[in-house]
């Protein structure tokens, strides 16, 4: 069974807060069954954004699997969150703080 968006938002603040990192929800979906965006920014600024993968690469085990997605700047980040909350009103937007975010999300793979 799947956690529901607001218990894994909840729980990837917690993970990333207890080890000293900095975590906030930016943008706050439906509690239930929203998509989950992850940004994800460095101590140099750089930015990665982590999008849900596609049902194709989906577990079995009702894992939330994510997909990194190309971000040319802080810019065209905003711009494509945008257009997401435009197509879909109950996304979710977490920002992470850390050089590492594949600690705390389950990257699929695309290969």
């Amino acid at each position: 069974m799947r956690l529901t968006s607001e218990i894994f938002a909840s729980l990837l603040l917690r993970r990333v807060f207890s080890d000293g990192g900095f975590a906030a929800v930016e943008r706050r979906g439906a509690a239930a069954a929203g998509a989950v965006f992850v940004l994800a920014r460095d101590r140099a600024g750089g930015l990665r954004l982590f999008g849900p993968a596609p049902q194709s690469l989906a577990s079995e085990d009702g894992d939330r699997r994510f997909v990194e997605e190309r971000v040319a700047d802080a810019e065209g980040l905003r711009a494509r969150l945008a257009g997401e909350v435009r197509f879909d009103p109950d996304v979710w937007v977490v920002e992470i703080e850390t050089e590492q975010p594949e600690t705390y999300l389950t990257i699929a793979d695309a290969s």
